[in-house]
């Protein structure tokens, strides 16, 4: 009968000793550090190496090292008056969030999570322990910035170049779910193209439809800004200047749903047709009475998200207007149902980049979906630092 250990690990030394037990005794193990994956390899029937104890954070000027067990409401706290581009979930971890990526209010000025990381501390399969950057060991260094969840080795520190930590204007702005077709349109016109200061996300359910996020702005020019959106008289807006660890706490102020959510997500270059749109939200709103949770995230791209080559750093989706994902508290096949027309609504029109942090175990091709013409550099990182593919997650880059 299979089960799962917890085994938590305090030390570089402890990450290597449990993935040499695990490796004599043939025992599958996954690295966790917040436990966020929407796709559930947080957890294995094997050893869930636990990076939690390791979340310390030491500043030495304009750089930060933080342990990988650390979540980002700690993370922030710690920073003061520095930050670095990532989200705003409290218990998210910094680690699972910087290898895939890393989105947040701050990321269309300073680009993803990743882009700030400087040097990585690693223990691979064979136990040996690196310390990686530009200089050294620097193909791993490239691979974990982007596709570095688990495939190469179980990362137990990170260091960030930080920035200064700017005050925010927060907004929220609402509208009945009815108006969701001309809101929308209105949101691709604009947001992914504004100027570097505006991070501004939609959120659309079956009731109502939201524009939220921050600005690096005062309220006037914020409502400026958001000026084509505003002049769409949403029900209830609120606007408001906070300082950055405020502006942080405000936008995680959302409560969790019950349940396990199940999700799609895949970028987008260009536009979507209206008729598009109006089949998108009629789905959306269809038998919306069931008591699913259904919900379209509309994330904007574009400012320094694109403004990084695209084989830079193992991320692959550097040309894209917006993201969207679809999701749906699971519990029934009419929820999964729901999710997958969803999802194949805007199929046609996406660039068949998925986001590496929103992972799909549905996905057919997703080594193209996940890291696009990267995948032929990342296998042969994997050939070196993971010969044996010891790391072998569900959709991992294999050994070759």
């Amino acid at each position: 009968m299979s089960r799962t250990e917890i085994a938590p690990c305090h030390s570089p030394a402890e990450v290597a000793a449990t993935i040499a037990r695990a490796r004599s005794h043939g025992i599958h193990l996954v690295p966790r550090s917040g436990g966020h994956c929407f796709a559930g390899r947080s957890t294995t029937d094997g050893i869930v190496l636990d990076v939690g104890p390791m979340r310390s954070v030491t500043r030495v000027g304009d750089v930060v090292t933080v342990g990988a067990g650390a979540r980002l409401g700690r993370l922030y706290d710690a920073l003061g008056d520095r930050a670095i581009p990532a989200g705003c979930g409290p218990t998210v971890g910094i680690a699972g969030l910087t290898l895939g990526g890393g989105l947040g209010v701050l990321g269309r000025r300073h680009g993803l999570t990743c882009d700030s990381l400087v040097a990585a501390e690693v223990v691979l399969a064979d136990g040996r322990i690196v310390r990686c950057d530009d200089e050294r060991d620097s193909d791993l260094f490239w691979a974990l910035r982007g596709a570095g969840g688990g495939n190469f080795g179980v990362v137990t520190s990170l260091s960030f170049r930080t920035v200064a930590a700017p005050e925010l204007t927060v907004f929220h702005l609402h509208w009945p779910v009815r108006r969701a077709e001309e809101v929308i349109t209105a949101w691709i016109a604009e947001a992914p193209d504004a100027p570097d200061a505006l991070a501004a996300s939609l959120l659309a359910n079956a009731n109502d439809i939201m524009v939220f996020g921050a600005a690096i702005a005062t309220e006037p020019e914020t409502r400026a800004l958001l000026a084509r959106l505003t002049a769409l008289a949403p029900d209830r807006s609120v606007l408001r200047r906070l300082p950055f660890r405020d502006a942080k706490r405000y936008l995680a102020d959302r409560p969790d749903e019950p349940g396990t959510a199940l999700s799609k997500s895949e970028f987008f270059a260009g536009h979507l047709p209206a008729d598009t749109i109006t089949a998108l939200v009629a789905n959306l709103r269809q038998d919306s009475r069931t008591g699913e949770k259904r919900e379209l995230d509309f994330t904007p791209w574009g400012g320094a998200y694109v403004r990084t080559p695209r084989h830079a750093t193992a991320f692959a989706h550097r040309d894209a207007r917006f993201l969207v994902k679809h999701s749906v508290i699971a519990g029934s096949e009419r929820a999964r149902a729901w999710l997958t027309r969803s999802w194949e609504i805007l199929r046609p029109w996406g660039t068949g980049g998925v986001y590496p942090n929103f992972p799909d175990p549905d996905l057919r091709d997703w080594a193209r979906a996940y890291h696009g013409d990267n995948f032929a550099r990342l296998t042969e990182v994997k050939a070196e630092y993971d010969p044996e593919g010891f790391f072998r997650f569900h959709q991992s880059v294999p050994a070759r």
